[in-house]
């Protein structure tokens, strides 16, 4: 059984050892689309976190059998092609739960209490020139008893939830966008955003969420609001958050996705210099602990397949 491995860059060089056990493993760090046919042209199966399978290229491959996603989303594959070529797809979900859990919790944290302010202060000399023990220059806040609302309310919204009701917010569910009926322990998705504290965003990017947060919607929050996202980019309108941003229409955001990545040097949020806003790279799935979790399931999708087992299969 050939395997190949298209971005192990992706894997943050973990070993590979579990997959090496089922078979002849090639390993590439990272792979362009024009490159994907002469690597895979003898696979059995190629796994992919981001390199993109479309039509062409299956079309091109007729060995091919399987495609293990190393992700959850799927969107890089031509799904139809796929199926109509035969070739089997599956993904990873529930792996990084814990990791993002943690991130979104880590960007709160450090927004609610400006830890990132004074942490530049402390760098800079402040505390020595201080008059008294501390220093107080900057808002600190606590998540206890703030309206804490959940965007998209899976897997990752509903463990998001459970660490927010133990610090003591409260946990507002919101409905689907445009819905014009509200679902048991739900809130319309206006009026929960209107009367947050909170924001964060855990739902997939499609034609209903794409610039889900926008001008008029930034227009509803509170000032004092915190808005998070650690699901996809397309989600907010970065320009509008920018702009929010700047225009002190909601207090702070901390984001871990841009809507086009890697990132650009033309985002309006690269270059946004104001204090408001904390950015990552798209790295809150990434702890050691989730990439291990994630090498298992490739390693357990695999050697169901091989079974004739229908495991985490999309199609």
């Amino acid at each position: 059984m050939k395997i190949v491995l298209l971005d192990a860059k992706t894997l943050a060089n973990n070993p590979l050892t579990p997959i090496e056990l089922l078979g002849e493993l090639t390993s590439y760090p990272i792979t362009d689309g024009a490159q994907v046919v002469t690597r895979c042209i003898d696979a059995d199966i190629i796994i992919t976190n981001k390199v993109v399978i479309n039509a062409e290229t299956l079309s091109a491959l007729p060995k091919l059998k399987l495609i293990c996603v190393a992700a959850t989303g799927t969107n890089n594959i031509d799904l139809v092609a796929a199926k109509a070529h035969g070739v089997a797809v599956c993904n990873v979900a529930g792996y990084s739960t814990p990791a993002v859990v943690q991130h979104t919790f880590t960007l709160l944290g450090n927004l609610m209490g400006n830890m990132h302010r004074y942490l530049n202060d402390s760098s800079n000399g402040l505390w020595q020139k201080s008059d008294m023990f501390c220093r107080l220059d900057h808002s600190i806040n606590e998540i206890a008893h703030k309206n804490f609302v959940i965007i998209g309310y899976g897997t990752l919204g509903q463990a998001v939830a459970t660490v927010a009701r133990a610090f003591g917010a409260n946990v507002i569910i919101a409905e689907r966008p445009n819905e014009t009926s509200v679902r048991a322990g739900r809130v319309a998705f206006l009026d929960a955003v209107q009367s947050a504290d909170i924001i964060s965003i855990h739902c997939p990017l499609n034609e209903q969420t794409k610039d889900l947060f926008n001008a008029h919607i930034f227009k509803q929050l509170k000032p004092s609001a915190v808005l998070l996202n650690t699901a996809r980019g397309g989600i907010v309108n970065e320009q509008a958050l920018v702009d929010a941003l700047k225009q002190k229409v909601i207090a702070a955001a901390g984001f871990d996705v841009l809507t086009v990545e890697p990132a650009q040097n033309t985002n309006p949020l690269l270059n946004y210099t104001g204090d408001n806003l904390l950015l990552t790279p798209h790295n809150a799935w990434a702890a050691q602990e989730s990439i291990n979790r994630l090498i298992k399931c490739i390693t357990e999708n695999i050697t169901a397949f091989h079974r004739g087992d229908n495991i985490n299969r999309i199609v």
